[in-house]
């Protein structure tokens, strides 16, 4: 097709979402050609054509575009500068962002299920959320000793454009926006080093009294995971206002659970400049689990407290009353930041640098709001320089990066080379190959082992499904690593003692 029939398939698509309106065609398309560097169409019949489009179709529509402006010398061709152009090209559909927030209130009147179903579907219509990417991602479950939990291969994020990399090097650094979540990237062009955000769009919030942004995840790792931020850039801070900013929103959006990495190097997430959560249409792995044991805190006997039965260490609590959880969570963080057991291994501080923090995740279930409360430690050694409780070296074949919120609600993401690396193992595997001398596969050679041992039948029609099995058993042992009172009997009576200081 030439550029002017992919003109109109991309007003088209526009039109058939809801992005636009029929009246809007005729400027849109106009817009079009002005980014795209052309007079006008070439035919007035051709200019007046709108084509059915479907959905799906947007992946294809952009590609041919993109192509073409390659060719004309529009853009450089890789994926970092493509992105950009096209995301210029989507944001020509993409209403202001008072008109957004106006009709998103206006369906939370109604529902705030149906204002929250609008604005993600919004999101992935703009192409802020790109659904051919996303659907690239590898899924799938295992069942464990804790449950079944999510296994994913991370295909979404497009790897970065070695040309692209060493431009942004000699690029002005300018500041502008501070981080990928300031309330300054709404509508921002973007840049080599900067994803385009031209599409994009966020809620304003009052949690707790102060200003906060909802938006969605560009690379949604599950339905409706969005991200809930600060509308001051300001660092990570696990504090009685985070439990009362949690709990605030899944009070005004009981249909999503809410949560926050931790605020310390090693256990927390990968921005920790700028004070945010991440949340949610999605029941983790870690939600399902049970309690193992319940106890009673003094001046809290109408709290529900209980120890949840996970790999990592979890106390749950929960309570019709949102401020009183408020109350008892400000109570265990404040013991747990000063707790020491040396016995197990666990140090509030070492010179001068403090350890303890958690993750906090929220949610309204069953008329009763709740708090899970993951206890984390940051301290790491000569034997464990990454972090004692972080995955120790044998498991980084699969898993080196930090345990963030996500993966200890119990949905793995993994890298992408594991895609590749797991298929050329099942040939070796099957084909008997010694991968020892791979300079990819190498690594997985001891777990290769392990696993023919454990499985004395192993052939083509099922090998994938053991290999993604025991993928899902070693990420229950980077959860077992990351926790910092093990799931054996020195491990309980350990928690036990930090229960009995609350």
């Amino acid at each position: 097709m030439d550029i002017f029939d992919n003109i109109n398939r991309l007003a088209s698509y526009a039109l058939a979402v809801g992005l636009i309106e029929e009246e809007d065609v005729v400027f849109a398309k106009n817009r079009l050609l002005m980014e795209l560097g052309l007079d006008g169409f070439d035919g007035m019949e051709k200019a007046g054509e709108l084509p059915v489009v479907e959905k799906g179709e947007l992946e294809g529509i952009l590609s041919e575009i993109l192509d073409y402006a390659v060719e004309k010398g529009l853009v450089k061709d890789s994926v970092a500068y493509r992105d950009l152009f096209d995301t210029r090209l989507m944001s020509v559909f993409v209403s202001k962002p008072s008109e957004v927030s106006k009709k998103f209130w206006s369906l939370y009147r109604k529902s705030p299920r149906k204002a929250t179903g609008f604005f993600y579907e919004f999101s992935k219509d703009t192409d802020y959320i790109r659904r051919y990417r996303i659907s690239k991602d590898v899924k799938w479950k295992v069942e464990t000793e804790f449950g079944e939990l999510d296994i994913t291969i991370n295909l979404s994020k497009p790897e970065k454009d070695p040309k692209a990399i060493a431009a942004a090097k000699n690029m002005k650094q300018t500041g502008y926006p501070l981080c990928l979540l300031c309330k300054e990237n709404v509508g921002y062009a973007g840049r080599l080093d900067h994803a385009a955000r031209g599409n994009h769009r966020i809620i304003r919030l009052e949690l707790a009294g102060e200003e906060w942004g909802f938006q969605y995840s560009p690379y949604v790792y599950y339905n409706e995971h969005c991200i809930v931020f600060n509308f001051e850039h300001t660092p990570m801070r696990i504090s009685r206002r985070t439990f009362e900013r949690l709990l605030d929103f899944v009070g005004q959006f009981p249909h999503y659970m809410l949560g926050s990495n931790a605020d310390l190097p090693i256990v927390g997430g990968s921005i920790l400049s700028h004070d945010h959560f991440q949340g949610g249409a999605y029941d983790f792995p870690m939600a399902k689990a049970p309690y193992e044991r319940m106890f009673q805190v003094e001046g809290f006997k109408d709290v529900e407290c209980g120890i949840v039965r996970w790999p990592m260490s979890v106390i749950r609590i929960a309570s019709k009353d949102a401020g009183r959880l408020v109350e008892l969570s400000d109570r265990i963080l404040r013991k747990w930041r000063d707790y020491t057991d040396e016995g197990a291994f666990i140090f509030s501080e070492t010179d001068g640098v403090r350890h303890n923090t958690l993750n906090p995740i929220a949610r309204f279930r069953n008329g009763k709001f709740e708090m899970d409360l993951v206890l984390r430690n940051n301290i790491a050694t000569e034997e464990h320089p990454l972090g004692v409780f972080h995955p120790h070296a044998e498991l980084h074949h699969i898993k080196k990066e930090n345990i963030g919120l996500i993966e200890v609600m119990g949905l793995a993401i993994l890298p992408g080379r594991l895609k590749e690396e797991l298929s050329r193992l099942a040939d070796a595997i099957v084909g008997g190959i010694d991968i020892r001398g791979d300079e990819a596969l190498s690594k997985h050679a001891d777990w290769v082992d392990e696993i023919r041992s454990r499985n004395s039948s192993i052939d083509s029609g099922n090998v994938d499904d053991i290999l993604k099995r025991e993928v899902g058993l070693v990420f229950a042992k980077v959860l077992s690593h990351a926790g910092v009172f093990k799931c054996d009997e020195a491990g309980r009576a350990a928690f036990r003692r930090f229960t009995d200081r609350i």
